[in-house]
Formats: structure tokens, C-alpha cells, sequence
């Protein structure tokens, strides 16, 4: 299973920017999705996750509002677009997908198996 994350990038605070993460070699449409990020210095913590179907979504608090994930299951692809950026949003960004078929993913990164190789996204104020 592969995972690979794309889109992230130097940015002004109050832009946008849109990660992508394409999955190979498993069955896409059968997993929850979830994004996770760790800024420097930090533990990795939960930002947002959709389930299988796309009809599940959770969002970490400091993520509500700003940025929606979703999921193209046609290309195995899993989005989160994160607008109104702010300096505290400056982290690496890792896609994971879960372990189990037809979950809901969730914010327990345990929940997940594999896990892309990250993304660095940079916000200047």
C-alpha cells in the first residue's frame, strides 16, 4: 500500500492551499481517509477524516470552517482543502488510511495502517 501526499507549499497567511493524496494497492472505496499534521517541536495531532462513503466527516476544532477534506474514490484520492490559513497551520501533513474495511476513521491515528510521507506546508504572517 502507498500512499502519496501532494499540493503543500509556501503560503501568506489567509490563503489556500489544497493537499491531495493518491493511494495505490488497496481497494480505495473500502477505507476511511484521514489527515493528520505535526508542526516542529510538536506531537502529531488529528485534523480531519472521512469514512468510506464520504457520508462520515470529523474535523479537529481548530480546523472547523476552514478546511473541508473529501475523497474522489473514482481516483483513489482523498482532498483537504485548507483555506484562511494561518502561522499555526505551518506543519508537515501526513494522509493515512485505515486498517479496516468500511470504517469511520476517527482521530485515533492508531486507527491506521499506512500512512503517506508528508507534506510541508509554510505559513507566513
Amino acid at each position: 500500500v502507498q500512499l502519496q501526499a501532494s499540493g503543500g507549499g509556501s503560503v501568506q497567511a489567509g490563503d489556500s492551499l489544497r493537499l491531495s493524496c493518491e493511494v495505490s494497492g488497496r481497494t480505495f472505496s473500502l477505507y476511511a481517509m484521514g489527515w493528520f499534521r505535526q508542526a516542529p517541536g510538536k506531537e502529531r495531532e488529528f485534523v480531519a477524516a472521512i469514512n468510506w462513503s464520504g457520508k462520515t466527516i470529523y474535523y479537529a476544532d481548530f480546523v472547523r470552517g476552514r478546511f473541508t477534506i473529501s475523497r474522489d474514490n473514482a481516483k483513489s484520492t482523498v482532498y483537504l482543502q485548507m483555506n484562511s490559513l494561518k502561522p499555526e497551520d505551518t506543519a508537515v501533513y501526513y494522509c493515512a488510511i485505515e486498517g479496516s474495511v468500511r470504517g469511520r476513521g476517527g482521530s485515533q491515528s492508531t486507527n491506521y495502517d499506512y500512512w503517506g510521507q508528508g507534506t510541508q506546508v509554510t505559513v507566513s504572517s
